[in-house]
């Protein structure tokens, strides 16, 4: 039995149910078609740049988000070497953008919003437990092969979006290329609970040592003292399943051992790095977004920022394909477009990022890397134009081209 609708979304994480919600505004008919049995909840992003608010705004999901979670400005460098800090904040975006700050919220909380506004919308479905095992298109449309509990069905629709991850069912099937390198260590997502309010830390906290460096950022304000997300890396040649054995050494090193003593841990998740591209975002009636289209490092957060202005720009348009009848040739510049601002720009940051908080054996080298950020504590204009960075990372409207 084959189906038909006007456009199916592959993976139901924030990138994919954005793209569904907004094509739904718009009175496209969507199915979202996912292989979990629902929303997963395994650690995973926590920062949304202050860049992404607008979009969030639009789609009608910024006040809730606000509300799950917390707004900050405040970010720290701490050299664990030589316990130098350097503190800076986005203070300097007041005045000239709609939302100076950045929001902590868990990626599964947003998830959670966008589902219950998707869930408004009747012409939307999503499809949960439904994984998919085939795509096959022609020039009208694509026909996507879906295995569930019930069986084997066929979805037909005219256009595809795979936001399915790193590991996207979609790409795979399309045969793509996912160019690029897996780096050799292990990271290590950690969510826990401090025994005090942390007082003195910066709520985005990088810490940078070779062996011990660590992005330290507060998820929310629940509990006495707030969830924290404590990430790390390790030799990959380490058993991935003794990771809660070593988390409390690493913890140790920094917060020093009566701290890490009293840690509550609430969730673990250990898995490798990605410097990595699809080869195309487009491939005749499928688009990719998100982590199906591009993997990079967690470093400065720019994953999942990267999948948020995929949605924003494939709202754009395919609402205008699917909706108004424009050319589809704007589809291939939404293809264009996102690919260049990941290889050109997100992708070459995170790398450096990463460099900086956990490569940073030349004291030379971190003195000068470090200097910019002592400068921003001073010069506001130079800040400004630092924290702007993330903003150049979507695409600006392409249907005005």
């Amino acid at each position: 039995m084959s189906e038909e609708q006007q456009v199916v979304v592959v993976g139901a994480g924030p990138t994919g149910l954005l793209t569904a919600l907004g094509l739904a505004q718009q009175g496209g008919e969507v199915t979202v078609v996912e292989r979990a049995p629902g929303l997963q909840d395994a650690p995973r992003a926590i920062v949304y740049h202050w860049s992404t608010l607008d979009g969030l705004d639009r789609l009608g999901l910024f006040e809730a988000a606000r509300t799950a979670g917390f707004l900050k400005q405040d970010y720290a460098y701490r050299v664990r070497r030589t316990g130098e800090i350097v503190e800076y904040g986005l203070q300097p975006l007041a005045g000239r953008v709609k939302h100076p700050y950045n929001l902590h919220l868990g990626q599964g909380a947003l998830a959670r919003i966008i589902l219950d506004e998707v869930e408004k919308f009747p012409n939307v479905r999503v499809l949960w437990g439904h994984e998919l095992v085939g795509v096959s298109q022609d020039e009208s449309g694509a026909d996507l092969r879906l295995s569930s509990d019930a069986g084997e069905t066929t979805l037909r629709a005219p256009w595809v979006v795979g936001a399915d991850g790193a590991r996207s069912a979609v790409r795979g099937a399309l045969e793509l290329g996912f160019d690029g390198m897996t780096w050799p260590e292990r990271f290590v997502a950690a969510n826990i609970r401090f025994p005090d309010d942390r007082e003195g830390w910066a709520q985005s906290t990088f810490c940078v040592d070779e062996k011990y460096g660590a992005i330290i950022a507060k998820i929310d304000e629940s509990g006495e003292h707030g969830l924290w997300r404590y990430t790390y890396m390790e030799d990959a040649a380490l058993p991935a399943e003794t990771v809660t054995e070593r988390l409390p050494g690493f913890l140790a090193k920094v917060f020093g051992e009566d701290v890490a003593e009293n840690v509550e841990l609430d969730a673990i998740s250990p898995y490798r790095m990605h410097q990595r591209s699809a080869s195309t975002y487009r491939a005749g009636r499928v688009l990719l977004a998100g982590d199906a289209a591009h993997a990079t490092n967690p470093c400065g957060g720019l994953g999942l920022t990267m999948g948020l202005f995929d949605a924003y720009a494939l709202i754009e348009t395919l609402g205008a394909v699917v909706v108004k009848g424009v050319d589809d040739t704007v589809l291939t510049s939404y293809a264009d477009a996102r690919r260049a601002a990941f290889v050109d720009k997100a992708s070459p940051r995170a790398t450096a990022n990463k460099q900086l908080i956990f490569h940073s054996g030349d004291p030379a080298k971190l003195d000068q890397d470090l200097e910019v950020f002592r400068r921003m504590t001073r010069e506001p204009e130079l800040a400004a134009d630092v924290m702007y960075f993330t903003k150049t990372l979507e695409s600006p409207s392409l249907l005005a081209r």
